[in-house]
């Protein structure tokens, strides 16, 4: 505290300040000292806080970061053997998940399948995806994803995506489908004419023998913007390109890449980033050097088929049985979900259904006939069209023209996304039948697209709106079958092929992390 003593006036501009004594004329004020604290307080506080009883703690795993679940994925684990990665989902969201040094592509694509809560536990990948040279390669299940992520640039832009592949080992679950056209392979392989595609893999599985594989293929040229038509051929020691003709003579062959030291990718959008002659293009590139552009090897296929089995043919063999094993692991654990009700509560398989006939007196029998079996199926489908045309027609379901928004709640409706992105959603997950998903049309006010994979390409089916009888139904195949719903639609198709070429198998999803 100040003392001031008398009157004083203090000019400040055209105001007048004037400082009046505080204190009147008494004797000097007495300044504040430290006041001494008695001992004996606080043994006081102490007595009374001993004698309160203590409350236990009810949760005392939030209060050790070491047992809590909810701070155990924003914390380091406590060994040093633990490493931090980063995983995009198809929504661009990502998630930091801690991994093991040695941890492979099957056992991060578990962790992530339980972070998400997914229903379906096998057929999820981990991709490798470059965006700016657009390209994209699923992780085999036995790689090691941080021996992966070291041959990235530090300063690039590459990440790991967590997304569905149905594709993966589609030459194993589906070997009656020739994995190779026999122009394909080489006239030299005399020990594998006359097999199928089946015997094929098998012969190149158990005793590592495997044909020549050769085709033209269209190759981008070093540092220039021209692509040229060139006669390839793999073998189990390379890839070559022969510099005359289809000529496979030794001076004319001239290799192009090492299958040990090589790695295959899809080019996502090679038209516009590489000038691609078709969109069927892919890419390989040594797997031990960070991705330049001169490393890159683009070559580009006549068509969707050609460059699946040229793709199939690397990973075959360059993996081997390797392949072999990563399928027979992951149709264990399939069977193991299976048999436990796990799988999206069913306990069979497709392939364990078959046609019964329950009309006799004595039980149910296998339809063998397959005429017979066919003709069940469209009996079937009659009938359900009269149940749910007379559900339908019940006095208790609301009369409003108001279509149903059901299907904004399942997984295989994707809004409204584009004809040229829902083309790409479903090549990302796997070219395989029965692949399917249902958007906005862009161009039809109020109807919908059905987009299915079939024979490696995607098909598009208008959804159409149409009223009757003061109700509001979907129709596929004009108006001869009726749908109160998107979701009535999907779940007939699954058992009913109706005007589809193939019954809808694999929804098209988005799992966000």
């Amino acid at each position: 505290m100040m003392e001031v003593a008398g009157n004083w006036t203090e000019m400040l501009g055209s105001s007048t300040l004037t400082l009046a004594p505080l204190v009147a004329d008494s004797p000097s004020v007495r300044r504040s000292q430290p006041i001494l604290i008695p001992s004996n307080r606080m043994k006081g506080r102490e007595a009374f806080s001993s004698s309160v009883p203590s409350i236990p703690n009810p949760f005392p795993e939030l209060c050790s970061p070491a047992n809590s679940p909810v701070l155990l994925g924003s914390l380091p684990p406590q060994s040093s053997d633990k490493h931090l990665i980063k995983v995009y989902g198809e929504d661009s969201n990502s998630r930091s998940v801690w991994v093991s040094r040695g941890a492979t592509a099957r056992q991060v694509c578990h962790m992530l399948v339980q972070t998400a809560h997914c229903s379906d536990q096998e057929n999820w990948a981990l991709l490798e995806h470059h965006p700016t040279q657009g390209l994209e390669r699923c992780l085999e299940d036995h790689e090691v994803v941080l021996d992966v992520q070291a041959t990235w640039s530090v300063k690039g832009d590459t990440r790991f995506m967590f997304c569905k592949n149905y594709a993966k080992y589609e030459f194993f679950r589906k070997p009656t489908v020739p994995l190779l056209p026999e122009s394909m392979i080489s006239d030299s392989a005399d020990v594998s004419k006359g097999m199928t595609s089946s015997e094929l893999i098998q012969n190149l599985l158990r005793s590592g023998t495997c044909p020549e594989i050769q085709g033209f293929l269209h190759v981008k040229e070093p540092s220039r913007k021209a692509w040229k038509k060139l006669y390839f051929f793999l073998r189990r020691s390379g890839l070559y390109s022969s510099t005359k003709g289809s000529s496979k003579e030794p001076r004319h062959l001239q290799c192009v890449a090492d299958l040990e030291d090589l790695n295959v990718y899809t080019v996502v959008n090679s038209r516009k980033l590489y000038g691609a002659p078709t969109d069927f293009t892919f890419c390989i590139k040594p797997c031990r050097n960070p991705t330049r552009v001169q490393d890159l090897k683009i070559l580009c296929a006549e068509n969707e088929r050609i460059r699946s089995c040229w793709t199939s043919a690397f990973r075959l063999f360059k993996h081997g049985k390797q392949l072999q094993s990563n399928y027979q692991l992951s149709m264990s654990a399939l069977r193991s979900l299976e048999g436990s009700n796990l799988t999206d509560g069913k306990s069979k398989s497709e392939a364990s259904l078959v046609a019964m006939d329950f009309s006799g007196k004595a039980g149910g029998r296998v339809i063998q006939n397959p005429t017979e079996a066919q003709s069940a199926e469209r009996e079937e489908g009659q009938a359900w069209r009269r149940r749910e045309a007379l559900r339908c027609s019940l006095p208790n379901l609301s009369s409003a023209a108001k279509p149903s928004s059901i299907h904004k709640t399942q997984p295989w409706f994707h809004g409204g996304v584009s004809r040229k992105e829902a083309e790409r959603l479903i090549e990302k997950q796997g070219l395989v039948d029965g692949m399917f998903l249902i958007r906005d049309s862009q161009q039809h006010e109020q109807c919908f697209v059905l987009s299915l994979c079939y024979q490696l390409k995607t098909k598009h089916y208008l959804v159409i709106p149409c009223e009757k009888g003061g109700r509001k139904y979907f129709t596929i195949d004009d108006g001869v079958t009726l749908f109160i719903d998107l979701l009535q639609l999907v779940e007939f198709h699954r058992i009913n092929q109706g005007i589809l070429p193939v019954c809808l198998k694999h929804p098209c999803v988005c799992v966000a992390l």
